[in-house]
């Protein structure tokens, strides 16, 4: 499985210098994990980004110097054009020239952008936060989320590192903005949507607007979903598009957990997002109960309280860690 929920450094489909960050940070395929990973490698130590920056401009300055030899023979070859026929053509070399001087620019301007500092922004375990990005984007994060923003004069990036997400884009015209998560790429306009990043997915919500989403790794065309629409990503690039749960998904921004009969399993998991002591299904015979309901996320007491009275489960603390619901004893 290639799961990029958390970058290790040590990890050796990752560059681990200067040079091979240069050189990955060029590509066209490079994706929201690989950009997050050049974050952590860059704070792992001050003198990493010191080393990117450097190497950059030497590979800048001898381009240009390549560049500039082109160039040079381009010119010297329309003059000898020039001397034997006003009317003729400019060369290919010449053309190749000017292309590869708007190549140059574009691709310096593309990785200086990447190399820009990131604002961070996360929230503590059972934390919510809201956040006015500063070009009047609205960021809400769940509990123990995080993300990065860049921001460059043509464009705007947001990267779900972990967590959930839910972003009310500004409209720039001119300047589209990108949510990266994992394997996956969104592209938004005047968008509200939701991003969150499993283990070993991503889902994405949209509730306002039109998204569309592609996955580098695929080779498949981007998926655009309308509102009301979600798509779950896996580890493999592969999408898969379905009826969003509205309710569910606008309920947790209030603090608030819409299950609509719904495995008891999941609405455990969801609530331990919110707290350090976790719950834990005890029996087995607890597998196929279904809840329905609204619980105030992080509540654990109101949970167990519910479940005791509307399902007669019992909860045992079996330390400040860990909760266990078992089933009711027989009779």
């Amino acid at each position: 499985m290639k799961s990029q929920h958390i970058i290790h450094l040590e990890d050796p489909a990752m560059p681990d210098s200067a040079e091979g960050w240069v050189a990955r940070l060029a590509s066209p395929d490079v994706t929201g994990a690989q950009i997050a990973a050049f974050e952590a490698w860059c704070e792992a130590n001050p003198d990493n980004r010191n080393d990117y920056v450097r190497v950059e401009r030497l590979h800048t300055r001898v381009r240009e110097l390549s560049r500039d030899a082109l160039i040079g023979a381009a010119a010297r070859a329309a003059r000898r054009d020039g001397a034997a026929g006003r009317t003729r053509r400019l060369r290919p070399l010449a053309w190749a020239a000017a292309a590869a001087s708007i190549a140059l620019v574009a691709l310096t301007a593309t990785v200086q952008w990447r190399a820009e500092p990131a604002q961070r922004y996360d929230t503590r375990v059972g934390e919510r936060r809201e956040i006015l990005l500063d070009d009047g984007t609205r960021a809400v994060l769940d509990t123990n989320s995080a993300i990065a923003v860049r921001y460059g004069a043509d464009r705007r990036a947001l990267t779900v590192e972990r967590g959930r997400v839910e972003i009310d884009v500004a409209a720039q015209p001119g300047r589209p903005f990108v949510t990266y998560a994992a394997n996956s790429t969104i592209n938004d306009i005047g968008t509200r949507f939701q991003v969150a990043h499993a283990a070993d997915h991503v889902l994405v919500t949209l509730l306002e607007g039109e998204v569309s989403i592609a996955t580098p790794e695929s080779g498949a065309a981007p998926t655009v979903l309308q509102p009301g629409a979600q798509a779950r990503v896996d580890a493999r690039g592969g999408i898969a598009a379905s009826a969003a749960d509205l309710d569910a998904a606008n309920g947790w921004t209030r603090g608030e957990l819409v299950f609509k009969n719904r495995a008891l399993a999941d609405l455990v998991a969801e609530m331990n997002r919110y707290a350090i002591a976790q719950i834990r299904l005890g029996d087995r015979a607890l597998d196929g109960i279904a809840v329905s309901g609204v619980f105030h996320a992080g509540d654990q007491d109101a949970l167990i309280k519910a479940l005791e009275s509307g399902w007669s489960l019992r909860a045992d603390r079996v330390s400040d860690r860990e909760i266990v619901l078992r089933a009711p004893p027989r009779r």
